[in-house]
């Protein structure tokens, strides 16, 4: 091998100088592509990636969250069924207090049929009439039952149902109840029944 030759071929040296910079511009690289600052240059190049545990963190709170949502479903629909039977058997049922307690009245009215059947005397079939009367008046009474008074009453669209006018002849009955043909009645202070009234003009 010639001298010129041996002067064009690198030394060890310059080959430990190509060989440093080759490693000084693969770190740089390695930098470039690292996204955090914090983190070396080739750390994330020498570790393996950490998104699996993250996945499985992600999958575990969905499989969770669709376990409470099922419960949660499965809770309002037996609500909504318990509902709608207790609604059922609540109308089924609503009356059923009332009609108790006026069994007491028709069995009254039984023996006051058969007493009229039995008897002639008038005054004693008219007492029993009318403690049957009393009676049923009594229970609807506890029951919440009140009689509305609209006699003699100003007239009023919310409470009564004019049948017809009738002139009176006297100006303090003038827009006011003159006659009642069918009663208002309240149950619990709540109207329930309007008064069909004749109205003075």
């Amino acid at each position: 091998m010639t001298e010129q030759n041996l002067d064009k071929e690198p030394t060890v040296s310059q080959q430990s100088d190509n060989f440093t910079e080759n490693v000084a511009q693969e770190e740089e690289l390695a930098r470039a592509l690292n996204t955090d600052d914090s983190i070396p240059g080739n750390q994330l190049l020498n570790e393996e990636p950490g998104n699996e545990s993250e996945l499985e963190k992600v999958k575990a709170e969905l499989v969770e969250m669709k376990d409470k949502y099922l419960r949660l479903m499965a809770e309002f629909d037996n609500f909504r069924r318990r509902t709608a039977k207790e609604r059922i058997e609540l109308s089924q049922t609503a009356g059923k207090e009332i009609v108790e307690s006026l069994l007491v009245v028709l069995d009254d009215a039984d023996r006051a049929t058969k007493q009229m059947e039995a008897s002639n005397d008038t005054v004693q079939i008219k007492e029993g009439i009318t403690l049957v009367f009393n009676k049923l008046h009594t229970i609807l009474q506890h029951k919440g039952l009140k009689k509305m008074e609209s006699v003699k009453q100003p007239f009023d669209a919310d409470l009564h149902e004019a049948i017809t006018e009738i002139p009176t002849g006297d100006e303090t009955l003038t827009g006011k109840v003159v006659d009642e043909i069918q009663p208002g009645y309240y149950l619990n202070d709540r109207l329930i029944r309007h008064a069909k009234v004749v109205v003075g003009k």
